[in-house]
């Protein structure tokens, strides 16, 4: 929590690097991920292709290229198409979709954090020396939020929760539990937005409940798509915490929706 909150709050650089890793780290557990339910994906390829669209998010989200370079993702999707006819693999189609949906799943919703950023005034980066306008408000203010309703629906269902949320899919989790972390985020949201005051009040407290919603089903989708290959763990990056997908399954589901809602409301 405080390497990822520290890389996003230091510097513009140190922003870019963190969401980097993330991108990276989430990409590459997911191929390995499947690869255990007999599916090849292009691991290399898929990859470059996950950095590519984060990398150029960042470029024109600082107004260093324009929009239009986002075309040269393209000519990548076609290479990465070609490649595969030539891996003589049994289920090419399989292939083909798992390199492609960790990009969708992962690295597009990882890429629309420097549009919150660059170019954005408010909190100020920990060390200075960027000479254009930068802030990672948001960011911080989402993961804050983000880990306040974990550790309310963690405290409060592992100490109340009876009624199961979705037993099929994540047998520990809980109403109680949800509605725990749903309170402890509102009550956050409504004491930090005294300090980010990018977003209004009301602004925050709404981010709060979609955070709880999203992240929450995100989670779920997560915990389903394990099960079905049948691991426990995305991976051992942090041992008893599981990997880089366990810890970001809630903010890939929620931080669209709450970069759609400040585009559309903030």
């Amino acid at each position: 929590m405080i390497f990822i909150l520290g890389g996003f709050w230091l510097h513009p650089v140190s922003f870019f690097i963190t969401g980097l890793v993330i991108v990276a780290g989430t990409q590459y557990e997911y191929y390995l991920l499947i690869k255990n339910s007999g599916v090849r994906p292009q691991l290399i390829p898929g990859m470059i292709a996950g950095a590519s669209v984060y990398i150029l998010s960042t470029l024109i989200a600082a107004k260093i290229i324009q929009m239009k370079f986002f075309l040269l993702l393209i000519p990548l999707i076609i290479l990465i198409i070609i490649i595969e006819l030539y891996r003589k693999q049994e289920k090419p189609f399989d292939s083909l979709a798992h390199t492609f949906f960790p990009v969708l799943y992962t690295a597009f919703p990882v890429s629309l954090f420097p549009f919150t950023a660059y170019g954005s005034q408010g909190l100020n980066a920990l060390l200075p020396g960027w000479t254009m306008p930068f802030s990672p408000e948001i960011v911080v203010g989402f993961f804050l939020l983000l880990w306040a309703n974990d550790i309310g629906a963690y405290l409060v269902g592992i100490s109340a929760g009876r009624h199961r949320l979705m037993e099929r899919i994540s047998p520990k989790k809980s109403w109680e539990g949800f509605f725990g972390g749903l309170i402890l985020a509102l009550i956050c949201a409504w004491l930090l937005s005294g300090w980010l005051q990018m977003i209004n009040r009301t602004g925050w407290l709404i981010i709060s409940l979609i955070i709880s919603l999203a992240g929450t089903y995100g989670d779920l989708a997560e915990s389903m798509f394990k099960r079905s290959i049948g691991v426990k763990d995305s991976g051992t990056i942090m041992p008893g915490h599981g990997g880089f997908l366990d810890r970001f399954d809630s903010a890939v589901f929620s931080f669209p929706l709450v970069f759609l809602f400040i585009l559309l409301f903030g």
